[in-house]
């Protein structure tokens, strides 16, 4: 099978993660990757395969699904970003392909201050925008507290590993994983069972929650914090990146407001700062007209943004919005909300994974 395949790859280790993209990018083939890679090995090439064989069956008995890059759940936002895995191993029923998703990162030594800033944020996201994801990495301090309180509020949140799936660490939060998992939410990894959290798997894994994420929000991180990564690969990778801002002598709050300073987040205090820098003002109207069935409008006239995302549609097909960010050279809180007035036009329409067609 396919999985057996990638999975053989995967055990190889013999590729950068660049490089392994490249190489799908290239061939547009898994099976032409792992070609390429096992011509380079010098090993028992029967025994990566039984590794392989073992781990599917592991993943088949405890319920992990394997989904590569080329299969329809795999997370469209991830895709095109250059470095990302060509497989996932996922226990959940989470859509990794909601939305609206948003990361919530920053440091294992959360203060009541951050707590609170969570708490208020993530509530007032659910009313605001009912269908938003919360991504965070299952760790101490905000990952957690930003997953709980997602929990809490009914929303579907998503922990990203830094190891396999036959273990949680830290431990303490294992319940908290369960809980996710046979809720609404999921836990995901790149990382092949038996795989240990070395601290280099953390700083790798940032990448997957800062690339299956519309926007990164840091709530607390000291001067060289781990939230600081991923808010840096999330501006690589084009996306929207948000920081609470906190007291200027406090160790916490350094890396936060030494991003705003910086240029590279834009402050926010609330859930409504976060809407209105998205786009997503209106998406209880737009639900609401889908529900109603939006009609088309003959004569539309459109704003110079939305003819460059109609453009795009027309001359490169049905496309993402991170991808959309590309082919049209705009920031995606401009392609979101281009994206949403044109679907209230009856001009585009919404597919799965965020996906846009044009309406001919």
């Amino acid at each position: 099978m396919k999985a057996s395949i990638i999975l053989a790859q995967l055990c190889m280790r013999r590729l950068a993660l660049t490089d392994a993209k490249h190489l799908y990018d290239e061939t547009g083939s898994l099976e032409e990757v792992l070609r390429i890679v096992k011509g380079r090995i010098d090993e028992d090439y029967s025994a990566l395969e039984e590794r392989a064989r073992q781990e599917e069956e592991w993943c088949t008995m405890h319920k992990v699904k394997i989904v590569e890059i080329d299969d329809e759940d795999y997370p469209e936002r991830l895709r095109h970003c250059p470095d990302a895995p060509l497989v996932l191993f996922v226990r959940g029923k989470a859509d990794l392909n909601a939305p609206h998703i948003i990361s919530i990162v920053g440091t294992r030594q959360c203060t009541s201050y951050g707590r609170d800033c969570i708490d208020g944020i993530v509530k007032d996201l659910k009313r605001l925008c009912p269908d938003v994801t919360i991504v965070s990495g299952l760790a101490y301090g905000v990952d957690i507290n930003a997953h709980r309180m997602a929990m809490d509020q009914d929303m579907s949140t998503i922990g990203v590993v830094a190891h396999g799936q036959d273990m949680i660490y830290p431990a303490l939060h294992r319940a908290d994983a369960n809980k996710m998992v046979l809720g609404n939410g999921a836990v995901l990894t790149e990382y092949l069972t038996t795989t240990r959290p070395e601290a280099r798997n953390f700083l790798q894994r940032n990448r997957i929650i800062a690339g299956m994420s519309d926007a990164t929000i840091v709530v607390e991180s000291s001067y060289k914090g781990g939230g600081l990564v991923t808010a840096r690969l999330a501006q690589d990778y084009g996306r929207d990146v948000m920081a609470i801002p906190g007291p200027i002598h406090a160790p916490l709050s350094e890396g936060c407001n030494n991003l705003i300073k910086k240029n590279m987040a834009a402050l926010i205090t609330s859930a409504e700062d976060v809407i209105n820098i998205m786009g997503w003002e209106n998406v209880a109207a737009l639900n609401s007209a889908r529900s109603a069935g939006i009609e088309r409008t003959m004569f539309v006239e459109l704003t110079e943004e939305e003819q460059r995302v109609v453009q795009a549609l027309r001359e490169h097909g049905d496309q993402q919005v991170n991808n959309l960010t590309v082919t049209t050279q705009m920031p995606i809180s401009a392609v979101t909300a281009a994206t949403f007035t044109l679907e209230m036009k009856g001009v585009i329409q919404a597919l799965s994974g965020n996906i846009y067609h044009l309406i001919q």
